[in-house]
């Protein structure tokens, strides 16, 4: 029996939940479906155990030891961190699980952040958050990156081997939104209007390099990055500043701070990554069993 092939997976999140249903939606084993709801769903009540939304039965330990079951690989195990919340509290996270796709078994692998365990080549493949691929490694160029499958072209060989195969289809944005008391009618929270603009831009302080390469530095010339006030909600920051850029689903808290939605800058999606300089024959085959026909992602890589 051959071993498991291992691919590095975010510990907990959004794109945890995104790689668990792309994992079940191209087996037709049930029980891979019921590993991803049970992860997802320990994850999330951990979260507010975390967050103090809910009173857990039991300590940390106990419960671990309640989730995983070392000694049945086919069952996800669980492992215990220091969470980056005031006082560092303990938080179970995600550590991993062996599944079966076809004639290829693969162990998922929780990492705090796969995308740089692929860079230091530990990992032939692996997903994580397109959006740290454009904080760290995406090239600042004159003008802006409106497409998530044009990443590869501004990835310096030099910097790193890896590369993005595609996405999986979890959407969010990383979107213009501004006061509609200081919009000109007619005119529309887009790119041209950022053209012309000059003046404060709110954003969140990771994203600064970020929204550089999504921008462009030409369309940021004149603009000035503001940052939301300790404590300060993102949205209501960008009211009080008057234009800003936010990652959102639907917008409607932004509408409740007197905010008009604008363009949608560029998709944040979790993405499935490889190492180019691993050429291990089983990589492909991985590649394989996880292509899904339902093209379901913006990404075209």
């Amino acid at each position: 029996m051959t071993d498991p092939i291992p691919v590095a997976v975010p510990r907990k999140g959004r794109p945890l939940e995104a790689v668990l249903e792309r994992i079940a939606a191209v087996s037709d084993d049930d029980r891979l479906d019921r590993l991803a709801d049970s992860v997802s769903n320990t994850l999330r009540y951990e979260k507010a155990v975390t967050k103090g939304a809910v009173d857990a039965d039991g300590g940390p330990y106990e419960r671990l030891a309640e989730y995983s079951d070392p000694e049945t690989p086919a069952e996800p195990e669980f492992t215990l961190l220091r969470d980056d919340r005031s006082g560092k509290p303990r938080r179970i996270v995600f550590d991993a699980a062996t599944v079966d796709l076809g004639d290829v078994t693969v162990k998922l692998v929780g990492r705090e952040e796969p995308f740089r365990a692929l860079r230091t080549h530990e990992f032939a493949l692996g997903f994580d958050s397109a959006d740290l691929v454009l904080e760290e490694v995406v090239g600042i160029r004159a003008a802006g990156l409106g497409n998530i499958s044009d990443i590869n072209d501004r990835i310096d060989p030099v910097d790193t081997d890896v590369r993005v195969v595609t996405g999986l289809g979890d959407t969010v944005y990383h979107t213009l939104m501004g006061r509609e008391d200081d919009r000109a009618p007619g005119a529309a929270f887009d790119r041209e209007y950022l053209a012309d603009y000059e003046g404060p831009l709110c954003i969140s302080p990771r994203y600064e390099r970020l929204v550089t390469a999504v921008l462009g530095t030409d369309a940021l010339d004149g603009v000035e990055f503001v940052y939301p006030d300790a404590n300060e909600e993102e949205e209501a920051a960008i009211a009080r500043v008057g234009l800003g850029v936010y990652l959102t689903v639907t917008g409607s808290t932004a509408r409740e701070h007197g905010l008009s939605v604008g363009e949608h800058l560029f998709p944040s999606e979790t993405v499935l990554m490889r190492n180019a300089a691993e050429r291990d024959e089983s990589v492909p085959r991985v590649l394989r069993a996880l292509e899904r026909e339902a093209a379901d992602s913006e990404i075209r890589v």
